[in-house]
Order: C-alpha cells, then sequence, then structure tokens
C-alpha cells in the first residue's frame, strides 16, 4: 500500500476543514427556508448537494497520481 504525499494530506485536511464548516450550524442555518428548489426543500438540496461535493472533491484529491 502506498503511503499518501504530504500535499495530499494537507489538501484532505484542509477538506476536512471545509466540510466541518459547510455542515455546522450557522450555515445549516441559511438554508432553513420554506423555499423549494425543483420542488425540493433548500435544506435538503444544501445537504445532499454539498454532501456530493465533498465525495467528488475527496475523489479527485485521493485519486491523482
Amino acid at each position: 500500500m502506498k503511503t499518501p504525499s504530504t500535499s495530499t494530506t494537507a489538501r484532505l485536511a484542509v477538506l476536512f476543514a471545509i466540510g466541518l464548516v459547510a455542515f455546522n450550524y450557522p450555515v445549516i442555518a441559511l438554508f432553513d427556508r420554506a423555499a423549494t428548489a425543483f420542488g425540493i426543500p433548500v435544506l435538503y438540496v444544501y445537504i445532499f448537494g454539498a454532501w456530493a461535493a465533498l465525495i467528488a472533491l475527496v475523489a479527485a484529491i485521493i485519486g491523482r497520481p
């Protein structure tokens, strides 16, 4: 098994911090509205969109040679 480089580890640490901020109360409260997007509550769109974006970014960071 290959050991990750320090730049990959640093990028993942920054992405983790971004994830903590994205799913913390003050940011989540911004999207807690009665409005809908595409018929889905905005809060759900934000949560699942941010989650999918974090997964895609982790895949992009890990997939680099």
